[in-house]
C-alpha cells in the first residue's frame, strides 16, 4: 500500500491505520531520510494505541516507552552505529513481547531483525517514507512477508 500526504496531520492518520492491527510483540520498522516524517508517522500510531503523553523523536536517546493499551517502544537507531558484545541485551526492554514497537533507522543494525534474532517479538510490518516535494509524502507500507 503506498499513500500520499500533504500535512502532518494526514502522515499521523497513516501511522494510525497501520496501529489499528498491532498487537503486543509487533514490530514496525520505519525507513526514510532525515525530515520525511518518521517519528509524525509514529506519534500518530502511539495515539491510535492510546498514548496520551507526547510523542518526541528518541534521536538522543535511543528510545522512548510510553504507556497506552499496552507499552509502546519507540526507538531511533540513527546514532546506534550497531552492536558490540558487549551490548547483547540493549535493545531487549525495547524489542519485548509485552509491547509493541516502533524501529526507526533499523537499517543501522542490519540483521537484527531477522526472525531468528527478535525471539519472541515479530516484525509486522515495514515503512518507507519519501520526499515527494513540498510537504507531500510518499508512505510505502509492506505488511511483514510482502
Amino acid at each position: 500500500m503506498t499513500r500520499r500526504t500533504a500535512a502532518a496531520a494526514e502522515t499521523e492518520a497513516v501511522g494510525a491505520r497501520i496501529a489499528s492491527s498491532l498487537r503486543p510483540g509487533d514490530v514496525v520498522l520505519v525507513e526514510g531520510e532525515l525530515g520525511s516524517g518518521k517519528t509524525t508517522l509514529v506519534r500518530g500510531a502511539c495515539r491510535e494505541l492510546g498514548v496520551t503523553e507526547p510523542v518526541t523523536s528518541p534521536t538522543f536517546t535511543l528510545g522512548h516507552r510510553y504507556e497506552g493499551r499496552w507499552p509502546v517502544s519507540h526507538l531511533d537507531l540513527y546514532r546506534l552505529e550497531g552492536l558490540g558484545p558487549e551490548e547483547p541485551g540493549l535493545l531487549e526492554d525495547y524489542l519485548a513481547p509485552d509491547s509493541v514497537s516502533f524501529v526507526e533507522w533499523p537499517a543501522e543494525l542490519e540483521g537484527a531483525f531477522e526472525a531468528e534474532a527478535l525471539g519472541r517479538v515479530r516484525v509486522a510490518a515495514r515503512v518507507e517514507l519519501r520526499h515527494a516535494g513540498g510537504d507531500v509524502r510518499e508512505i510505502e507500507v509492506k505488511a511483514a512477508g510482502g
